[in-house]
């Protein structure tokens, strides 16, 4: 029964995994809506990406924008790889889990029962496998920038040509932000890794990757490079 594999749970489990999801909902709010002047690096970063596809009108040759776009699109790749090998690694564990109970009974000093170390990698899991679906949509999205680059006429007087600029800036924007969710994924999973050496410990990684995306959103060097005035 479900219930009883619930009962296997303390209440600072629940605390814990509570934690984890508001962080990762609040986080991604935040960085998405931000409150005030205060944008993310992500928001800056999009201001910059309508500032690239309108520099592309008149750039001739395109080669260099063709170059930038295979490097962001060779990323996601990599990232969905190494996405889909973990997921296979944690699928393995689940149908073998007697190495794992080894290493977590000597974190915790206690016993684990094995349907709660499947009910813990059924977490990071979880986590790979929407970041797995989010980088696969990321480079989808790339391609279809890509598409939209090429119909943008060699001409800038052309009437089309700054209106499908504009529509490739914002196809690439949205695949930027399934990257940058598909990132939050893969950290979140890391969190939740803690948690097989038990409820304090996934406390303590759900707090440190908060603090970890807190500060590269709103507090980062690169944050402020983004900020400095071109003038």
């Amino acid at each position: 029964m479900l219930t009883d594999k619930l009962n296997l749970l303390t209440p600072l489990d629940f605390v814990a995994l509570g934690l984890l999801a508001l962080g990762w909902f609040g986080v991604a709010w935040l960085i998405e809506h931000p409150v005030g002047n205060r944008k993310s690096t992500s928001m800056l970063m999009r201001q910059y990406r309508d500032d690239w596809m309108r520099e592309m009108v008149t750039r001739q040759p395109r080669i260099f924008d063709s170059a930038i776009l295979s490097t962001l699109r060779q990323g996601t790749t990599f990232f969905a790889s190494s996405s889909m090998i973990a997921i296979g690694g944690g699928l393995a564990l689940i149908g073998n889990p007697a190495p794992l109970r080894d290493v977590t009974q000597d974190l915790t000093q206690d016993p684990t029962p094995e349907i709660l170390l499947e009910i813990k990698i059924l977490l990071i899991l979880l986590f790979l496998t929407g970041a797995f679906l989010k980088f696969v949509w990321s480079h989808r999205l790339f391609g279809y920038s890509a598409v939209m680059m090429a119909a943008v006429p060699n001409d800038p007087d052309d009437p089309r040509a700054y209106p499908r600029a504009a529509k490739a800036a914002d196809l690439n924007a949205q695949a930027a932000r399934s990257f940058n969710r598909g990132m939050r994924s893969v950290y979140f999973a890391l969190a939740s890794v803690c948690w097989l050496a038990g409820a304090w410990a996934l406390l303590l990684g759900t707090l440190a990757v908060l603090l970890m995306i807190w500060r590269r959103e709103f507090a980062s060097h690169s944050r402020d490079v983004l900020q400095r005035d071109d003038a």
